[in-house]
């Protein structure tokens, strides 16, 4: 890791779990954390096999649904800029208000929402009273999500996805990296190599990988002993890049390129760009692997009741056949193909 990544994390040397504690969970402050094992049927749902793509039709399955509900602030900007906020604007404002729930203990936050609700129904202010309760509802929820599911993170679900890649000190490519999560979680369980973060929001390098917690273990393998081991992030060879995708200068150079919730905010007409980007800079006999947000009740009622804090940009759900559709569509051979928690997932090389 750079020096610079290093210092943004303040507790990168805090280590407080080793292989003694394979099987604990617990809550922290603001997420969970799980050392339990992937072999539960709870992680992964390898879906009905699909032998043959070509076979599959739009027209048989339908489009995936796209959210609609905008952010308020979103409405709010274009009406005072006169213009449909750019992409990157988009993003700018969705990785801030995103950060916020992983930043904020959702269980503090709640009772806090709750003393504003309680004061506003003192004051029979409708207004104040629909606010406070929207955002009681919300930290409700969050914390049943990310801190009691552990549905965003997902590192069972996670580790079973990536589990059988078939590589030793990889390269990694990840695109849209955000906090940068799953690229640490390759590196633990494939230990050795080297990942690249890339996201053209300097606030995803600074803050949201940035002050992303040292002291979280990532159950991996050892290589020394063949067994299983903790890692951390201060151990792992990681770079993180502030530029567009369509801009790196890389070639065909690694083992696994890696997108989580990417492709799902290209409208038709730029999926073919959006898969491009992953063959690009794959090795020949390289591995892709692409997750897409699942159509489901859960997810359509998320994206209603954040609305506000997440739908800036174009978004699509989808279910595991459409993301199979387009991967088989635009070059890429299907290997494995499934579903964990909140995400559809594809292991996939190019044709």
């Amino acid at each position: 890791m750079s020096p610079s990544l290093a210092a943004a994390a303040p507790d990168a040397i805090a280590h407080p779990f080793d292989e003694s504690d394979f099987g604990h969970t617990e809550l922290a402050p603001t997420h969970r954390i799980d050392l339990r094992p992937s072999n539960t049927p709870d992680v992964f749902f390898d879906a009905e096999p699909v032998s043959n793509w070509t076979a599959l039709s739009w027209e048989k399955l339908g489009r995936p649904y796209r959210v609609e509900r905008w952010s308020k602030e979103k409405k709010t900007w274009e009406r005072e800029h006169g213009q449909e906020m750019p992409v990157k604007e988009c993003w700018t404002h969705f990785n801030r208000s995103f950060q916020k729930y992983f930043d904020q203990g959702p269980a503090i936050a709640r009772r806090e929402s709750l003393g504003k609700l309680g004061r506003a129904a003192a004051r029979f202010s409708a207004h104040d009273v629909r606010e406070a309760l929207e955002e009681t509802v919300q930290w409700s929820v969050w914390n049943h999500i990310h801190r009691t599911e552990d549905a965003v993170w997902d590192p069972r679900g996670k580790r079973a996805l990536f589990d059988g890649l078939d590589v030793k000190r990889p390269n990694i490519l990840f695109l849209g990296a955000a906090d940068g999560y799953e690229a640490m979680q390759m590196m633990a369980m494939y230990p050795g190599g080297h990942a690249v973060l890339v996201d053209y929001d300097e606030y995803c390098r600074d803050h949201r990988f940035g002050a992303f917690p040292g002291s979280y273990p990532f159950i991996g393998a050892n290589p020394a002993t063949g067994g299983p081991k903790v890692w951390y992030r201060d151990e792992m060879n990681i770079d993180f890049e502030v530029c567009d995708i369509r801009d790196l200068k890389y070639g065909a150079e690694f083992d696994v390129v890696v997108s989580i919730g990417l492709v799902e905010h290209f409208p038709d007409q730029f999926k073919p760009l959006a898969f491009e980007m992953h063959r690009k800079f794959l090795r020949p006999g390289g591995r892709v692997i692409i997750t897409t947000p699942r159509l489901q009740l859960k997810s359509k009622l998320f994206y209603t009741l954040f609305a506000d804090s997440m739908n800036f940009a174009y978004r699509e759900l989808m279910d595991i056949t459409h993301l199979g559709l387009y991967a088989w569509e635009n070059g890429f051979e299907i290997m494995r193909h499934g579903r964990i928690k909140a995400h559809n997932g594809l292991i996939c090389r190019a044709r």
